[in-house]
């Protein structure tokens, strides 16, 4: 049972005559007419046990836009259904109108629409609904928690996506200067083209060249199925917040946009979320879009309050790839002891593979470093200094070990680490 506004007017109504006509008789008369209309009121009310409650499940929806969830209200009874509508998302949902009011006649049914703006990515749930039904008088109300579980995924938002055109661009621009510039070198059949001194007679086409009657060699363009390995690390320094997102986040948009960057370029690609075991794997081997695979693979991740196992990770890439492939790690270079962890890590990926390092500089130990204008601040620049000094200092350690390293600031990551891909190709270390 519930009691509206509208009750609690009567009550303060039902005062009047207690201060007129003070004594335990109005108090009593009193009473039991405010408790008779409610009674009467509840009596009269539609039964919430012939109410039936379907839900329609949203799908998914990338963080910050919007979507509608449906509820449909199915009123059995033999009475109006006129009440209150309350759909129990988590307040990270961003219902925007999660309570309704509702009017259903008997024996039809209505659909209700709660437009949710999630603000959290992950998987969001709603496990029931609550429904109250006044009766005609709107003093009181019969309540009911209905079941009907919802569910709703929440992907990551790829903002990087706005690189992609540019990027792609370079890489067009670079397969077409591959195929002028190694003529002659690969594997993978490019055109025919007339005989011209210096080339080597074992590309000649003898048939192509029977058939037009001049000597015709076949061209090759470097091999592309090559293979890109994404290692995110999901452990406690990814829960670190630079700006308004983690450092999980960020490592996610990176991801994203050198995997289709990769895949468009006619790599295979693999990503793996890991700690202390493999939160998440998704390939452009599998089935359906890659994108979609990998959105779906991130949308549940949240970083683990626990240490990186660093000595399982050139298991973790050898069961992806035994071939020579580009591994990035995408990680911290300012959490925990690197010398201990990553560092030899990578140096010993770099003897197989070509391997970089992808890891989120905070802006503000950039703006730290120049506010020196008090005590506080000096020193303030000094943490700052000395942080940036240990970064360039673990940089140029794994550079030493042949790794290449992307140090950049949340917005910068995505773009730069695609750059440095688009360089590697460009230079045939793939």
């Amino acid at each position: 049972m519930a009691i509206s506004g509208r009750f609690v007017l009567l009550v303060l109504l039902g005062l009047v005559p207690v201060l007129l006509f003070p004594g335990w008789g109005t108090v009593l008369m009193v009473m039991l007419a405010l408790a008779a209309l409610a009674a009467v009121d509840l009596l009269l009310a539609a039964s919430l046990k012939a109410v039936h409650v379907l839900r329609s499940d949203p799908g998914n929806v990338t963080l910050h836009a919007a979507v509608d969830a449906v509820l449909t209200v199915q009123n059995d009874g033999g009475r109006r259904l006129h009440g209150i509508l309350r759909d129990a998302w988590q307040p990270s949902a961003g219902a925007r109108n999660p309570v309704q009011d509702i009017d259903v006649p008997a024996g039809e049914s209505r659909r209700f629409t709660v437009r949710l703006q999630p603000s959290r990515r992950g998987d969001l749930r709603a496990p029931h609904a609550t429904i109250r039904a006044f009766g005609p008088l709107l003093l009181a109300a019969r309540q009911r928690t209905v079941q009907c579980p919802g569910s709703l995924r929440v992907l990551p938002p790829f903002r990087s996506r706005r690189h992609l055109p540019s990027k792609l661009r370079k890489l067009r621009e670079l397969d077409g200067k591959a195929a002028v510039q190694i003529r002659g070198a690969g594997t993978e059949f490019d055109s025919l083209r007339d005989y011209v001194r210096g080339d080597d007679v074992r590309s000649i086409d003898w048939r192509a060249t029977a058939r037009r009657q001049a000597v015709v060699v076949r061209t090759w363009r470097p091999e592309r199925d090559r293979r890109v390995v994404m290692v995110l690390d999901t452990s406690r320094t990814s829960a670190a917040r630079i700006n308004d997102e983690t450092r999980l986040d960020t490592g996610m948009e990176a991801a994203l946009l050198l995997g289709v960057l990769a895949e468009r370029g006619g790599d295979r690609v693999d990503f793996l979320a890991f700690d202390r075991r493999a939160r998440a794997r998704a390939g452009s081997a599998g089935q359906g879009n890659l994108l979609g695979q990998l959105v779906q693979a991130m949308a549940p991740l949240e970083a683990e309050l626990i240490e990186m196992d660093w000595p399982a990770v050139p298991a973790q890439v050898r069961a992806v790839s035994v071939h020579r492939s580009l591994v990035v790690l995408l990680t911290s270079l300012d959490g925990g002891a690197p010398e201990e962890g990553l560092l030899p890590v990578a140096a010993r990926l770099a003897t197989h593979h070509v391997v970089v390092v992808a890891a989120v500089r905070d802006p503000q130990l950039g703006t730290m470093r120049q506010e020196r204008d008090s005590a506080a601040g000096v020193f303030r620049a000094a943490a700052a200094e000395r942080a940036l000094l240990q970064r360039a200092a673990i940089s140029a350690e794994l550079r030493r070990h042949g790794v290449e390293v992307v140090d950049a600031e949340p917005h910068q990551l995505p773009p730069r680490l695609a750059d440095l891909y688009i360089r590697l190709k460009a230079a045939g270390t793939l």
